[in-house]
């Protein structure tokens, strides 16, 4: 049997949280949240069979995993690794508000994505690192569905696809979307670091 891995960003959060920084918060679903899960569900089964199920640890993608899980009946797994970037001090504030005290200093995520990071977060590479970790450490066959966040996916996809850091924005997908990791980039790099990305 090959290996499959599935992708799932969780479904959209509540909408007080627009504008806001949550990354490694743990907020609330939108007031739809429960019929969205439902419709992931759908799109997740259609891949049956399920092999490995597991989630972030917050609460937005545990509510995904277990509706998985009961229609499955594979039981899901917390790793923390694939928690969403932690933005530390900026955490639950208001984007224009952070915005308007540093400028454009928050482009360091990508211009300098190695040492640069919110003051008490963590650097872009630092979130790649530990989702490749958790990635490394993956079985080398079955049907995997991971239920995370929209950085770590855009990490796991731009590093296996040998893209720079500023092209990895553009791989987040939309909240609850399914994301098939394609056969040919299962294997993880060697040495991420050495490759010279940033």
């Amino acid at each position: 049997m090959s290996r499959q891995i599935l992708l799932v960003r969780h479904p959209p959060v509540a909408d007080s949280l627009r504008g806001v920084c949550y990354g490694s918060s743990d907020v609330p679903l939108a007031y739809d949240g429960r019929t969205r899960i439902q419709e992931i569900v759908a799109g997740v089964l259609a891949h049956t069979p399920i092999t490995h199920l597991v989630h972030s640890g917050q609460a937005r993608c545990a509510a995904v995993a277990d509706a998985v899980a009961a229609k499955s009946g594979v039981t899901p797994v917390a790793d923390t690794r694939l928690r969403e970037r932690c933005f530390g001090a900026w955490e639950l504030r208001l984007w224009d508000d952070i915005h308007a005290e540093t400028g454009d200093a928050m482009m360091g995520m990508v211009t300098a994505p190695g040492v640069w990071c919110p003051p008490g977060g963590e650097t872009t590479l630092g979130l790649r690192d530990r989702v490749l970790s958790w990635y490394a450490h993956l079985p080398p066959t079955g049907r995997i569905v991971v239920v995370t966040h929209g950085g770590p996916i855009a990490a796991l996809l731009g590093t296996l696809g040998g893209l720079p850091v500023d092209q990895w924005p553009g791989l987040v997908p939309a909240c609850g979307q399914i994301v098939r990791l394609p056969v040919a980039t299962v294997q993880p790099p060697s040495c991420p670091r050495a490759r010279g990305r940033s």
